[in-house]
């Protein structure tokens, strides 16, 4: 059997799928670090993997050493695993490697961005740091949370501020009891 030759309207033109058109590359210097600027990404995560692999090696162990594995085993992994994920993304990258385009995400780039909202949750979010330690993390969080869910569309007047009250009890009470971590009570100190 021989194989039938695609026709022109087929989408699976050879073995690999739809062939993907490839930029051109730019002219120039500025071209040049255009066309490579995953480069950023690989340079930022070599950072970070350099500051946790210096912040281990500066770690007391004294102390918390309980057998041949310390406290900084696990930091200096992942800050190796970090630089070499930063060295194999810019191998890749240099060799001519490229990240695909965003296609699943259902954005339409050519809309404004939408500033009140981001205007309003900068705002809930200043509220909130002002606020806590003048009327504890309960209040406050409430208005952190219905304020946020207000900014992000939700127009529910009753069952809003109800879940943003049950969410800033159960987080105030996890971390006080689970976890150990004194959050500021306000009025509501003790109360709860």
């Amino acid at each position: 059997m021989s194989a039938a030759a695609p026709e022109p309207g087929d989408s699976d033109a050879g073995v690999g799928g739809p062939q993907r058109s490839v930029p051109e590359p730019r002219p120039g210097v500025a071209g040049w670090f255009h066309d490579r600027s995953e480069l950023v990404v690989s340079v930022l995560l070599a950072g970070a993997g350099a500051v946790v692999i210096i912040d281990a090696m500066r770690m007391p162990t004294g102390f918390t050493q309980r057998g041949p594995v310390g406290p900084t085993a696990m930091p200096l992994v992942v800050g190796a695993l970090l630089v070499l994920v930063a060295v194999a993304l810019a191998v890749d990258v240099l060799r001519g490697g490229r990240g695909d385009a965003e296609g699943g995400e259902d954005v339409d780039l050519s809309t404004p961005p939408e500033w009140r909202t981001v205007a309003l949750l900068v705002g809930v979010f200043v509220a909130n740091i002002v606020l806590i330690d003048i009327v504890g993390f309960p209040i406050a969080g409430t208005l952190l949370f219905w304020g946020a869910a207000f900014a992000l569309g939700s127009r529910h007047w009753v069952r809003d501020p109800l879940i943003a009250v049950a969410l800033a009890l159960v987080t105030y009470v996890v971390f006080g009891e689970l976890l150990g971590v004194t959050l500021p009570g306000g009025p509501l100190e003790g109360v709860l």
